[in-house]
């Protein structure tokens, strides 16, 4: 923390840096990627009209006629608007070729034609150390489009080296970042803005503890007022399903930035989680009066009729959304749960794929992969892509408890045991993964083990405060009922028995329980022991509690 305070020790400072580059270079944004550059006006004079002339070709999006103007003109901006146009007309004439006639799902299958001839071109140019920090991002961009990404993150970094103040070049880098381990290697400018790349790789990596200490610190340090801050907070809190907190920061965002459009998809997202519909109406009619034509707002509205269960329009505005920008990562996961809710299994599964493409540490697109194979009774494929969810989310219990019901499917029982298990250590979200791990020791004839399981499963449930009327407590019920009893603890199998008179799909059962129980109550004495005898040697790592108290737990 001391040395985070030195180095945002002046604030002033770090204002007058980027004061500095704004009256440098004049702000120019590309409009078909989102790509934002800076432009330099003090060019060459020699350049300067064929400069002037190609950049207002380049804002008509005329980019074969902007590049042909510039070709030729020696100033390093000029080459670099050159080759930019080149490689945007390229990606043009990609989308133009593949939007009606296959649709977005096919998108990723068409290659931008100039890619291979700009590689070569900027590769020269990189070897003889002429490309300055935006064609350095540019080549960058380049290298990552052909998937020679190892080549493209020596390239980001040395672009970033080259200009630190390229937050888009800092972005395109942390798409490439696998690992903290990766992370940990790349040699990266000791500058202020690192900070704030770091506190962004932590949430992507799923360091959620870490960022959000990382944000606190740069908060106090000065940028209390920051709206990208509070931000990507509220993304951390929504990535560890903190939904409440998650909440409350995007309303305290919307009330300080009332025509914010970024990151009002995570918003959406929270809303549908919470069912709120009157809420994620009103912001999809609110962005929509903003701006209807941005990816967000697409995406908005795409969860309001998911929501509404109209799940051909939600996927009809997803697919608005990748008309828009082809690598909106939320969109293609969207879009996969969207052609799940109608069977369209084929479909899912290319919308996966295509997250995948877009960014390998969307735990969303494995895991909504994992569920697609499940649907189509393929279990090794479901066990891989669960794998690959588990890997980026490893205290995720939903992941663990997908895990072990692929290991169960196939047969893999002790695995299977420790999944449950360990979705239960880390904090069962779904409340059923020891409910799965009782049913499987039921299976194997392992009763010690299930009742200790069914025991533990319904201390849970009601500490938690649910209602009695969970779906699968009555099974509990009725399972250490017939355990008890067979185990002569008839004051605790009369109890349970009690207990699944209060649900109509046990009554019976606990009433004949009961009868059971009086019969043989008279002629033999409860034993006094312990409720559970030593248990059985087992791969579950089941711990010893107390006597269960039914009294003690009221609905």
């Amino acid at each position: 923390m001391a040395a985070l305070c030195g180095e945002f020790g002046d604030l002033v400072q770090i204002k007058k840096q980027l004061i500095s580059v704004i009256s440098l270079f004049c702000l120019s944004v590309c409009l078909s990627n989102n790509f934002y550059f800076l432009f330099k006006m003090q060019e060459d004079a020699q350049d300067l009209d064929a400069l002037t002339l190609a950049k207002s070709y380049f804002d008509l999006k005329e980019y074969d006629r902007a590049a042909y103007f510039l070709k030729g003109c020696c100033s390093q901006k000029a080459y670099f608007l050159y080759m930019y146009s080149r490689y945007l007309s390229g990606e043009k004439k990609k989308d133009d070729e593949t939007v009606d006639s296959l649709g977005p799902l096919e998108k990723g299958q068409v290659r931008n034609e100039a890619l291979r001839e700009l590689r070569v071109e900027l590769s020269k140019k990189h070897n003889a150390g002429e490309l300055d920090g935006f064609t350095l991002y540019l080549y960058g961009v380049v290298l990552r489009k052909l998937d020679l990404l190892k080549e493209a993150v020596d390239v980001f970094v040395e672009a970033i080296h080259a200009l630190p103040l390229h937050w888009g070049a800092w972005l395109e880098l942390s798409n490439l970042v696998t690992n903290i381990e990766m992370l940990k290697s790349l040699s990266l400018p000791d500058s202020w803005i690192k900070d704030f790349f770091m506190a962004h790789m932590y949430t992507e990596l799923q360091m959620i503890k870490e960022a959000l200490q990382k944000y606190q610190n740069l908060i106090e340090a000065g940028f209390s007022k920051s709206t990208y801050i509070i931000s990507q907070i509220a993304v951390a809190y929504h990535n560890i399903r903190d939904i409440d907190q998650a909440l409350a920061l995007f309303n305290e965002l919307r009330d300080q930035d009332p025509y914010r459009i970024d990151n009002m998809d995570t918003f959406s997202n929270l809303l549908y989680v919470k069912s709120m519909k009157p809420e994620l109406s009103y912001l999809a009619h609110n962005l929509v009066e903003i701006d209807k034509y941005r990816v967000e707002t697409c995406c908005v509205i795409g969860n309001y009729y998911s929501l509404r269960s109209q799940h051909e329009k939600a996927a009809l505005y997803f697919q608005r959304a990748l008309k828009l920008n082809p690598r909106c990562l939320g969109a293609w996961t969207l879009m996969g749960h969207e052609y799940m809710e109608m069977k369209n299994t084929s479909a899912a599964i290319q919308a996966y794929r295509h997250a995948i493409e877009v960014n390998k540490r969307d735990y969303r697109a494995w895991y909504g992969l994992g569920q697609t194979y499940e649907i189509l009774k393929m279990p090794f494929y479901c066990l891989y892509y669960y794998r690959k969810a588990h890997q980026l989310r490893p205290n995720d219990s939903r992941m663990l408890v997908a895990l072990g019901e692929s290991y169960e499917k196939l047969s893999q029982q002790v695995e299977a045991k420790k999944c449950y298990w360990r979705a239960y250590s880390v904090g069962d979200v779904e409340k059923m993964a020891l409910l799965k791990l009782a049913k499987l020791h039921e299976q194997l004839n392992e009763s010690d083990d299930a009742a200790q399981c069914y025991m533990l499963y319904i201390q849970d449930i009601f500490s938690c405060g649910e209602q009695l009327e969970h779906a699968e407590v009555s099974t509990a019920l009725r399972y250490l009922g017939q355990y008890y009893f067979k185990n002569k603890l008839y004051n605790e199998a009369s109890l349970c028995a009690q207990r699944c008179c209060d649900y109509n799909d046990a009554r019976e059962e606990g009433k004949a329980l009961l009868r059971q129980i009086s019969q043989v109550r008279d002629q033999i004495e409860t034993p006094s022991a312990d409720l559970f005898t030593p248990l059985s040697n087992s791969n579950t790592p089941v711990r010893r509690v107390s006597p269960l108290n039914l009294i003690s737990f009221t609905p």
